[in-house]
């Protein structure tokens, strides 16, 4: 029998609410393929018992599968872990906390039979605290900038792919993983549909205000030379300016012979420079990190244990 749908799902801190999500799954996918589906649990090392919870609901459910991190890669990582152990035709993303609403997934799938090679779910209004909507808002802004992708497209987490972008995906084996990013390189045909957001059932988000300025400079500086431009552009303008404030000092001076220049012009030129030059240091340091550790092969993910797959399924552990 040929797998249609493989849901993918990366689990952190929500042991309490794992059985109800199962629950809900299981009636969509059931009602909608019968039996040709499977659902991907994807524990990223988190700080409760999820991984016992999820090894407890596949006991007696086959298309109920699992995968144990053996410590925290962060949600991107362990969306591309899913992947490598997906076998659906069809491969959908979203989050753990039902705050996605499974039932729009046939709707998606369709969307995907209908020709498109990714779908984003849009929502009518998202159940979020203030400063993820506009940090999210703010993502969009620089995603459109850096990737090149409408700005009308939301990149949700909450996706429908084919198995063959999902496959290009995959080729990528280095460690920092923005997930978006290598989807929106291997297709340009992309659709969304608009679905309900529900308000968070159990705990809170694990994603914080750090994790979320993390995967911000994934986008910005693997896949973009932008940032890089942007200080060499900001460096001819500061010598541009620097110029312009010499040839001003010169003329005063010729003006005005008795026109002391003092040193608060001085250090404030030595301030402005060191600063812009401590900027691009950053920047080049950014991309030469993330360079060493590429060629050191870090891993995107390593993985612990599995449950109802096979063990040799393709991965960087």
């Amino acid at each position: 029998m040929n797998m249609e749908v493989s849901v993918v799902v990366p689990v952190y801190g929500s042991a309490g609410i794992l059985p109800s999500l199962v629950e809900r799954l299981e009636s969509c996918l059931k009602a909608y393929t019968t039996d040709a589906f499977e659902v991907i649990l994807v524990h990223d090392h988190g700080p409760d018992n999820a991984w016992q919870v999820i090894c407890a609901l596949a006991a007696d459910r086959p298309w109920l599968k699992g995968v144990n991190l053996r410590r925290n890669a962060g949600q991107h990582n362990a969306v591309m872990a899913g992947f490598a152990h997906a076998t659906g035709r069809f491969i959908i993303t979203m989050d753990d906390d039902l705050q996605h609403d499974p039932d729009d997934i046939p709707r998606i799938v369709q969307a995907l039979k209908d020709g498109a090679d990714l779908c984003y779910v849009n929502f009518e209004k998202r159940e979020h605290a203030l400063w993820k909507k506009m940090g999210s808002a703010f993502n969009d802004l620089v995603a459109s900038r850096l990737l090149g992708k409408p700005r009308s497209l939301y990149l949700s987490p909450y996706r429908g792919i084919r198995r063959e972008v999902c496959e290009t995906a995959l080729k990528y084996k280095g460690p920092f993983v923005y997930v978006d990013g290598l989807l929106l390189q291997g297709t340009a045909n992309y659709t969304s549909i608009t679905g309900k957001h529900h308000a968070r059932r159990d705990g809170k988000s694990g994603y914080s205000l750090r994790k979320s300025v993390s995967l911000w400079l994934q986008m910005a500086t693997s896949f973009s030379i932008v940032p890089l431009r942007l200080v060499s552009l900001a460096g001819v303008l500061a010598s541009a300016f620097a110029f312009l404030t010499a040839l001003g000092v010169v003329w005063r001076k010729l003006v005005d012979p008795g026109m002391a220049v003092g040193w608060p012009s001085l250090i404030v030129a030595i301030l402005f420079m060191g600063g812009l030059q401590l900027l691009a240091l950053g920047a080049i340091g950014e991309y030469i990190g993330r360079i060493l550790l590429n060629i050191n092969s870090r891993p995107q993910y390593v993985v612990g244990q599995r449950v109802n797959l096979q063990a040799d399924a393709s991965n960087p552990s």
